[in-house]
């Protein structure tokens, strides 16, 4: 056997397992939120995004540099409300507060906030999202910030056929407090740290690895064959 042939099974391995990581990881969405983006009074439904689960949600607050500002910079806290609150764009009871983008002229750029589209959460203050369901933000100005109520829909891909339940008009297990350590915070690029995973969480991630070492296998076997 040539040393070729016998690196093809993992080689065949380590292509499927990065492909499945990356297929759990899911994508990043970025919204820049400010009365500049045009994407915010599109006339056709709104500023609205598609995620799936395991997606990332960035929001990108207003940034400025102090010599170039005329005025008041834009701050406004940013909030999670149902479709009555969304419609009005207003704060209803209900309401549950995710962020606030006070710091415009933040030295390291634009601070960033991401919200993880995941169905269970290991944390407290977290979200936990529903496949099919929409999800509403909206974000009030702050009394001195020259801004405007401004509002993103989020559409979780996808309904599932097997239950009857209807689409809810937010979100489905009610936060139990102000803001929290679900979403992670960022000056420019740098990372936030992760916790532990819940118990259904990790029967989840249990089966993903098991998918992983079904398809790592798969392939050793198709190499040896190959052989």
């Amino acid at each position: 056997m040539r040393p070729t042939e016998a690196l093809l099974p993992w080689g065949l391995l380590v292509f499927w397992g990065a492909l499945l990581a990356r297929q759990v990881r899911g994508l990043r969405h970025s919204v820049y939120w400010n009365a500049s983006n045009p994407r915010f009074f599109n006339s056709d439904g709104g500023y609205t995004i598609q995620v799936s689960i395991n997606d990332y949600l960035d929001i990108y607050c207003p940034h400025y540099q102090r010599a170039l500002v005329l005025g008041k910079p834009e701050s406004f806290t940013l909030l999670m409300v149902n479709a009555e609150g969304y419609r009005g764009c207003y704060e209803t009871p209900g309401a549950f507060k995710r962020w606030e983008c006070n710091r415009p002229y933040a030295a390291y750029g634009a601070v960033r906030f991401s919200e993880k589209i995941q169905r269970f959460t290991p944390f407290s203050l977290g979200i936990e999202f529903q496949s099919g369901r929409e999800y509403y933000y909206i974000s009030i100005p702050a009394p001195e910030s020259p801004g405007q109520c401004l509002k993103l829909r989020i559409l979780v891909c996808c309904k599932a056929t097997t239950t009857a339940d209807p689409a809810t008009e937010g979100p489905k297990s009610q936060p139990r407090g102000r803001g929290g350590p679900e979403s992670e915070f960022f000056w420019g690029g740098g990372e936030g740290n992760l916790r532990g995973l819940k118990a259904e969480n990790q029967t989840a991630y249990a089966g993903v690895g098991f998918e992983f070492f079904s398809a790592g296998l798969s392939a050793l076997i198709t190499g040896w064959m190959v052989m």
